[in-house]
């Protein structure tokens, strides 16, 4: 059965909205803690082929095997804000709001401490993950085209062709070729 038209059954809840997942900054942060630590014991696998001419191994008994076909290399995961929402299970939107309100509180009060802490907390974790993606790309861990657009990076491609001293070289006009048909032959007439 459906409510009635007009009611305001919505008036009874004693709370509107969703609460605050974490009652303090420390637990906020001992939750991104624990998804730092569960990416990190959590590696994905790249499988690759073996190498041909790759040394053989010798195993326990004396024997000597050739390396598997298939190799299973394990890779970082890239810490993410949202690998990091699903895990404390609030949205983008949740967090971005929750920041929001926080300098917003802070604004208003100068001596809220717990939204300063939260902030502090809140800027923490960003930056950890921001530098965990800046750090892989730069070590090739992670692919910088996919972690830059991320991490909102324009793609530039400037091209430009350079002589010796590094000087700009205009580029040669474009060469405009033409092709011509052949005409059709024009078909005699019966009349001839």
């Amino acid at each position: 059965m459906a409510a009635p038209k007009g009611n305001q059954f919505w008036k009874l809840r004693s709370e509107h909205g969703r609460e605050k997942l974490f009652a303090s900054p420390d637990l906020l942060w001992e939750a991104a803690q624990q998804y730092f630590n569960w990416c990190d014991g959590h590696p994905w696998y790249m499988v690759e082929a073996a190498r041909q001419g790759a040394r053989l191994t010798k195993t326990k008994d004396g024997q000597y095997k050739e390396p598997d076909k298939l190799l299973k290399i394990p890779t970082v995961i890239p810490y993410t804000l949202t690998g990091f929402c699903l895990y404390i299970d609030a949205s983008k939107y949740y967090w971005g709001n929750f920041r929001k309100q926080l300098h917003k509180a802070l604004d208003n009060n100068k001596n809220d401490k717990l939204s300063e802490d939260f902030i502090g907390i809140i800027d923490r974790i960003e930056l950890i993950i921001e530098t965990q993606k800046f750090t892989g790309v730069a070590v090739g861990a992670f692919k910088g085209n996919i972690i830059s657009s991320e991490m909102g990076a324009a793609a530039k491609i400037e091209v430009r062709q350079v002589d010796k001293e590094g000087n700009d070289v205009k580029a040669p006009p474009a060469l405009n070729i033409v092709v011509q048909r052949a005409a059709a032959p024009i078909a005699e007439s019966e009349e001839e």
